[in-house]
């Protein structure tokens, strides 16, 4: 049974920094691409940044271009997200997802495991 597990949300002030992690179980984790996704509270799922199975490359939303970095570490089988520089535009639920192929990038429907979220609320 594949797990995706978030971790590292929380409350914090504009302008501070949280890291986000994702402990994968239950697949090959250096198999998968893997992304972190976000829903803000009434709006859509959207993107946030992708990367592929051995860390080489990574792709980015244009929202969070240099303040966020994607990393993973597959001899832990954890993906990891630092968020810097954090706006209140960045609160949200975060989701990690795993696609079994090289590279992903934001196309969500190539993502075949989610996990269940962590908050992220950044206050003014």
């Amino acid at each position: 049974q594949v797990q995706l597990v978030e971790s590292g949300g929380g409350l914090v002030q504009a302008g501070g920094s949280l890291r986000l992690s994702c402990a994968g179980s239950g697949l090959t984790f250096s198999s998968n691409a893997m992304a972190w996704f976000r829903r803000a509270p009434g709006k859509e799922r959207e993107f946030v940044a992708a990367i592929n199975r051995i860390g080489s490359s990574t792709d980015y939303a244009d929202s969070v271009k240099g303040r966020f970095t994607i990393s993973r570490d597959n001899a832990k089988n954890t993906l990891y997200l630092q968020m810097n520089s954090l706006k209140p535009e960045d609160t949200a639920v975060y989701y990690c997802a795993a696609a079994p192929t090289n590279y992903a990038g934001s196309y969500s429907a190539l993502y075949r495991y989610w996990g269940q979220g962590t908050q992220v609320t950044v206050s003014s």
